[in-house]
């Protein structure tokens, strides 16, 4: 055990927040020179949690099973960039020079686009691969809200011109958004446990607003009819696609220009000049951090918090690519039930949802996987899942696939134990979609703002695509996928399958169960 010294009493809570070396330093008596040190790197790692996480995420300390739920009422926009996968293939032949490369694009990108949202009044709630979440919560009245949301759109749409390819370089790659507005209400809340927590939005407005997106066009900004009612009369349409409206940019460049500057989110205390010479200053100070650092920390899975605490000095992961197993989880029935839900019963519903959430975690981590977000589908939530991100694995492909199965298992259990929200039992089910192959993983965002690890590429949206194929309860997966597992699992062909954005079928295959050892 250490022995007693000022930081023995908190050594379980910074074994796991301090790089390896640094923790060592501890051991025996240590100088005020080494907890300075200590307290440095825990506020380094504060400012980067801080940048990680949403500033909607309540960071209050929850107890195992306490579960918060508050409805909101704001704009949302959602974000798609076309001309990643083209950008990737270009460089992927480069190695790490290639990676330099997409990283800089990636990262002027977000940070012009982060800018605009933060300088708009706006809140980003996460990333979705290369696409944003944004929302503009009601302050004064709803016309409020969208209008800061359509007005930020214009502006992100007209910091695209940097992206676009220059016609003097055959080579370069031109990068386009689709941007959809839609406003309406949602339900927040903080699942799973202080060892694995996670903000989510409930409801059909996050739905909606995910659809109209997909519903736009590029370079224009779809507005839904929810949205168009509030502020009709403020701005030009033309139609877009049915009840959907394209806003039309007919500012002038000092109009647009003039940002609705509000403060949003939390502040981080200013830094403290530590008393080198009073040992019982500094162990508060950590303590203090310690308070602060936690909550965050329990939003980040642990493969990607440990590799933070590692290159905290640094301050960045660098940029690579990757050949994960790449799994899409669409949870349904739970997620869809918040607008049934009674007064009182938002509870009820983000208790369940919470366990069933922790449940399919723990699978994941069992058996070395990343459960890297939970986050927004046309119907249900989609649970994004690695293999081989951060810690790779000889077999990941085996384990995404007996990971698959064990959460199709907990999931039918789940769906047996339904309780009863608006007077309905939710029909709850999951569809799954499995694929391996190249990938880009980085950090992407703000180099020094709001950002978050991700892995990139078509290998992640096809596995999505094969999650949107998959019937109830079933698993699709790629032939990729199956030629990796079929020696110790059961695949049934599904034949040859046309998928969006795919220039030519793809062979799928049905992962059924796992194969009887031979005797």
């Amino acid at each position: 055990m250490l022995p007693e010294t000022p930081l023995a009493s908190i050594e379980s809570r910074l074994r796991y927040l301090l790089p390896a070396e640094k923790y060592a330093s501890m051991w025996g008596n240590p100088s005020v020179d080494v907890m300075v040190d200590v307290h440095n790197h825990l506020r380094t790692l504060q400012r980067i949690l801080h940048d990680y996480t949403s500033r909607q995420i309540n960071v209050s300390m929850l107890k195992p099973g306490d579960v918060k739920t508050e409805w909101q009422h704001g704009a949302m926009i959602f974000t798609d960039l076309v001309g990643f996968t083209k950008l990737m293939e270009a460089n992927a032949a480069k190695g790490r020079e290639g990676a330099a490369n997409i990283l800089a694009e990636l990262t002027k990108y977000f940070s012009a686009m982060i800018s605009i949202v933060g300088k708009s009044g706006g809140e980003l709630v996460e990333f979705t691969g290369d696409a944003l979440f944004i929302v503009f919560a009601k302050r004064q009245d709803s016309a409020d809200a969208v209008k800061r949301a359509i007005r930020a759109g214009l502006r992100m749409q007209r910091a695209m011109q940097a992206f676009s390819a220059p016609q003097s370089d055959p080579n370069a790659v031109a990068l386009k958004m689709r941007i959809g507005v839609h406003y309406g209400r949602f339900l927040t809340a903080e699942i799973g446990t202080p060892r694995r927590m996670e903000h989510v939005l409930l409801g059909k407005d996050v739905q909606k607003a995910k659809l109209t997106e997909s519903h736009g066009r590029n370079e224009r900004v779809n507005v839904s009819q929810a949205a168009y009612e509030q502020v009709k009369d403020d701005f030009r349409f033309e139609d877009g696609d049915s009840d959907y409206h394209l806003a039309i940019d007919d500012f002038s460049a000092e109009d647009l220009g003039d940002y609705e500057i509000i403060p949003t989110g939390r502040r981080m205390a200013s830094a403290v000049l530590l008393n080198k010479m009073d040992k019982t200053e500094v162990l508060r100070q950590i303590n203090g951090l310690l308070d602060s650092i936690e909550p965050l920390a329990s939003y980040i899975p642990e493969p990607i918090l440990s590799t933070l605490i590692e290159s905290a000095a640094d301050r960045k992961i660098r940029p690579d690519f990757i050949n994960p197993t790449v799994v899409f989880i669409n949870f349904v029935g739970l997620p869809e039930a918040a607008d049934r839900a009674l007064p009182g019963e938002e509870r009820k519903l983000a208790v369940n949802f919470s366990k069933a959430f922790s449940l399919i975690n723990a699978i994941v981590e069992a058996r070395g996987g990343i459960l890297k977000k939970v986050t927004y589908h046309l119907s249900g939530s989609d649970i994004v899942v690695y293999f081989g991100a951060v810690n790779a694995h000889t077999d990941d492909e085996l384990r995404a696939a007996d990971a698959a199965l064990a959460i199709r298992k907990a999931v039918e259990e789940i769906a047996a134990k339904a309780p009863t929200i608006g007077g309905v039992r939710p029909e709850i089910y999951c569809q799954i979609g499995i694929n391996m192959g190249p990938a880009f993983a980085a950090e992407v965002g703000e180099p020094r703002g709001r950002r978050e690890f991700n892995v990139l590429g078509d290998t992640v949206n096809t596995a999505a695509r094969l999650m949107n194929q998959a019937r109830r309860n079933q698993i699709v997966i790629s032939e990729s996928v199956q030629r990796a597992v079929e020696s110790n699992y059961e695949c049934v062909s599904l034949g040859e399958v046309a998928l969006k954005g795919k220039s030519r079928l793809m062979n799928l295959f049905e992962l059924k169960a796992k194969k009887a050892k031979e005797e």
